[in-house]
């Protein structure tokens, strides 16, 4: 197979990490998750805390406290910067799997790049997140909605539309339709197809 990057974009609870996990372990390529995060803080010399603290102020006060964009701060667009240095070198040395982390806006013109949105219903997500992540209804009701609504900030943001928008993605799939496994081995079949020489 040629090299190959393919971002994973997804709804909370839709299963999108552990379906990317086990696309890297069917791929036998790396995989990129938080792992990103590791690296920023390392690069500027502070902790992963922070760079999640500023990462978060950048989603929450940038839409909804700042609905123009006065409110990030040249912090915060410093470590977008360096996730973005970081993701490029990253896909410019392997092939691999990101999630997250606006990689599809980032890796946007690299030809060798597949933007997958992984979504789920509903009622689907909120049972992934009682019986995988072990969170009452509540929390879990919750936890979609800011989680969701976080994440759509971020990427409109820095990448001007959200996750889930088709103009922007090659595949967006269900993934209550096949469960993790089911729905890794669909999409490394596309991929296979997709990047084979």
């Amino acid at each position: 197979m040629k090299k190959f990057s393919v971002v994973i974009s997804r709804q909370f609870g839709s299963l999108g990490r552990p379906i990317a996990h086990e696309m890297s372990e069917i791929l036998k390529v790396e995989y990129y998750d938080r792992d990103i995060v590791t690296m920023v803080a390392k690069e500027h010399n502070i902790t992963i805390k922070e760079v999640s603290a500023l990462e978060e102020k950048a989603t929450k006060y940038s839409i909804m406290k700042f609905p123009l964009g006065t409110g990030t701060t040249a912090a915060q667009d410093k470590i977008f910067d360096t996730e973005a240095k970081l993701i490029r070198e990253i896909a410019d040395k392997e092939s691999c799997i990101i999630v997250g982390r606006c990689a599809d806006y980032i890796l946007g013109d690299n030809p060798n790049n597949l933007n997958i949105f992984i979504y789920a219903p509903y009622e689907d997500r909120l049972v992934n997140c009682v019986n995988e992540l072990g969170m009452d209804t509540k929390q879990a009701k919750k936890m979609i909605h800011e989680v969701d609504k976080a994440r759509d900030a971020f990427h409109l943001r820095y990448a001007k539309y959200k996750p889930n928008d088709m103009d922007h993605m090659d595949i967006m799939v269900n993934s209550a339709l096949l469960g993790v496994k089911g729905t890794a081995e669909y999409l490394c079949d596309l991929i296979q197809k997709r990047f084979a020489d």
